[in-house]
C-alpha cells in the first residue's frame, strides 16, 4: 500500500496574469522547492513537480497527513505573498491510499488518479481524503477528519466516502457528525450561490434557505423543470447540506467533474465549488446555479 498526495497552488493562473510569466515562474519554483523539503522531512518522496504543484508518495498514511497539515499551518502562520503583495498563497491537497504501479520512478494507477481528483475538488487551504486513509490512521489523527459523505470523483463509477481534514487550531472537541467524533473548523464559512444576476450568500448558522420556482424561494429559478419547493440548504453539523424535495431530482457537479451526484428526495454535503442543476442533467439551457464555499 502506498499513500499519494497531490498539492496544488490555488489561483496560480491569476498570479501569472498579475506578476507576469517570469516573476510568477520564479516564485512558484522557489515555493514548490521549499514545500518539497517539508514533504521529505515527513518521509515523503517527491515523484514529480507539476508546475504549480507536487505529486508525493509516502509509505504510511499518518506521515502523509502530518506533512499536509504541517504545510497548511506554515502557510497560515507565515503568509507568503507573491511579489510582496496580493492574497497570500494557499494550497489545495488530496490524499489517497492504495495500490500503486511504479515504473522508472513514476507512479500510476487508480490511487494516483483519486488523489489528483481530491486535490481538484478541495477548496483553498483544504485537505481532502478518503475512507481508505481514515481506516489506516491512528484514533488521534482520525479525530481531525470530518465526514463529507459519499461523493463522485471524476472518472470513477462508484462514489467515494470523502473526509475533510480540520487542521486549524481552536477546535470544538465535542462536535460530532455521522456517529463519529469530529472536529469543527472555527474559520467563518460562507456558501455563495449564483444564478444569473441572483446571488445568495449563506453563513454558518444561517436559517434554512430554499431553491424553487415559487415566489417565496430564497433563490428563484423560473423553469418548468424546477419544483415550487425544489431543494433546501441548511447549515448542519458544521457543514452545508443540500436536500432535494422535488419531483424530478437535483444534479450536483463538484469541481470540474462531469459526473453528477443525483439527488431524489435525498441529500448531500456541499464542498469546494461546483454547479447545481435543478430538475434535469446539466446541459445548455438547463436551470443551473453555481456554488462555492469559502471564508
Amino acid at each position: 500500500m502506498t499513500t499519494v498526495v497531490f498539492a496544488d497552488v490555488v489561483g496560480s493562473t491569476s498570479m501569472f496574469e498579475r506578476l507576469g510569466d517570469e516573476t510568477a515562474s520564479r516564485f512558484v519554483t522557489q515555493l514548490v522547492s521549499a514545500l518539497s523539503q517539508d514533504f521529505q522531512q515527513h518521509q515523503g518522496r517527491v515523484v514529480k513537480l507539476l508546475g504549480d504543484g507536487l505529486f508525493v508518495v509516502f509509505p504510511h498514511e499518518g506521515d502523509a497527513l502530518a506533512a499536509c497539515i504541517s504545510i497548511q499551518k506554515r502557510l497560515l502562520e507565515n503568509p507568503i505573498q507573491p511579489g510582496g503583495s496580493g492574497a497570500p498563497v494557499q494550497m489545495q491537497m488530496g490524499i489517497e491510499s492504495g495500490e500503486v504501479v511504479e515504473i522508472d520512478g513514476d507512479c500510476f494507477g487508480d490511487t494516483v488518479n483519486s488523489a489528483a481528483r481530491l486535490a481538484d475538488l478541495a477548496g483553498a487551504a483544504q485537505i481532502l481524503t478518503t475512507q481508505n486513509v481514515w481506516t489506516a490512521l491512528a484514533p488521534l489523527q482520525r479525530a481531525a477528519l470530518r465526514s463529507l459523505g459519499p461523493i463522485h470523483l471524476r472518472g470513477k463509477a462508484e462514489t467515494s466516502h470523502i473526509y475533510r481534514v480540520e487542521w486549524q487550531s481552536g477546535r470544538d472537541e465535542d462536535a460530532t457528525m455521522m456517529g463519529r467524533s469530529m472536529v469543527a473548523n472555527t474559520a467563518p464559512v460562507v456558501l455563495e450561490l449564483v444564478a444569473g444576476e441572483q446571488v445568495l450568500k449563506l453563513h454558518a448558522g444561517s436559517p434554512k434557505a430554499s431553491i424553487g420556482r415559487g415566489a417565496g424561494a430564497s433563490l428563484a429559478l423560473n423553469d418548468p423543470r424546477v419544483s415550487r419547493m425544489h431543494a433546501t440548504l441548511e447549515w448542519r453539523g458544521g457543514q452545508f447540506v443540500l436536500s432535494d424535495a422535488s419531483s424530478y431530482g437535483t444534479w450536483v457537479y463538484f469541481g470540474n467533474q462531469s459526473e453528477a451526484v443525483v439527488l431524489r428526495r435525498t441529500e448531500c454535503y456541499l464542498v469546494g465549488s461546483g454547479q447545481i442543476s435543478a430538475g434535469c442533467e446539466r446541459k445548455e439551457g438547463s436551470p443551473v446555479l453555481n456554488f462555492s464555499i469559502g471564508s
